[in-house]
């Protein structure tokens, strides 16, 4: 892998400035993961019967990223990227796209999670959570994320380990 780049979280600072930190950092370690592999490593599935391989992670979270803060705050009817419907699942079709795209489409979406999160006024901003019809925080949602990419990371540990040997970090 890479050079690692990522900045880790403050030691000490404010809780929305640590949820960001630490949001990001989780964001760039799944780029960190898939840096330097080609489409066809990045498609490489873990094991049978499973479909997951980082390319499926990085479509996923893009899909992770506009239902929690797209859909939340700003069009609880936007579309997901992947499908139709809200099928977190589509997702993990790596043949529909490359690499290029993927990427695109993810870090697109981690960009309007940005600008959502910094022109809220508090973490206590609610917003209408679709799939459930519930009000939730935006202090909710960023921690929501994070748990995503930490259990999606820990994938993405393993996937790239499978792929080419490279573990740690």
């Amino acid at each position: 892998m890479a050079e690692d780049k990522r900045v880790g979280p403050p030691q000490v600072g404010s809780e929305r400035e640590t949820l960001r930190a630490f949001l990001d950092y989780h964001r760039a370690t799944l780029a960190m993961k898939c840096e330097g592999l080609t489409d066809t490593e990045l498609r490489q599935r873990s094991m049978p019967p499973s479909t997951l391989s980082l390319l499926a992670l990085v479509r996923h979270m893009a899909e992770v990223e506009r239902a929690w803060f797209r859909r939340v705050f700003e069009d609880n009817d936007a579309p997901m990227v992947w499908s139709d419907e809200i099928d977190f699942q589509a997702a993990y079709d790596d043949s529909a796209s490359t690499r290029a795209e993927a990427f695109a489409a993810w870090e697109a979406e981690v960009e309007h999670s940005r600008r959502i999160e910094r022109a809220a006024p508090s973490l206590d901003l609610t917003g209408r959570q679709p799939r459930w019809d519930e009000e939730v925080s935006l202090r909710m949602v960023m921690v929501h994320v994070l748990l995503e990419y930490g259990r999606h990371n820990g994938h993405a540990d393993l996937l790239r380990e499978g792929v080419d040997g490279e573990v740690g970090a």
